[in-house]
């Protein structure tokens, strides 16, 4: 194989590679501060739905961008 090859087929592992990554502490029982701004917050636990999560949330709130953090 060819030095151009090889150096096509190592970039492309390390960008595989950052991609791969995941934010977050690597540790469960770490935990990290987020400061966000919002209008409104509401508390509550996900329920199960098939083979996801769903969280309800009020209905003026259709339509809006919001934030879902996990903090347990």
């Amino acid at each position: 194989m060819s030095d151009e090859k090889k150096n096509k087929n190592n970039n492309h592992k390390d960008s595989v590679a950052e991609n791969d990554r995941k934010f977050g502490p690597e540790n469960q029982k770490d935990k990290v501060k987020f400061e966000i701004y919002g209008e409104e917050m509401i508390e509550k636990k996900v329920k199960s739905s098939g083979n996801s999560g769903r969280v309800y949330l009020p209905p003026d709130w259709v339509g809006h961008h919001v934030k879902i953090i996990r903090i347990d």
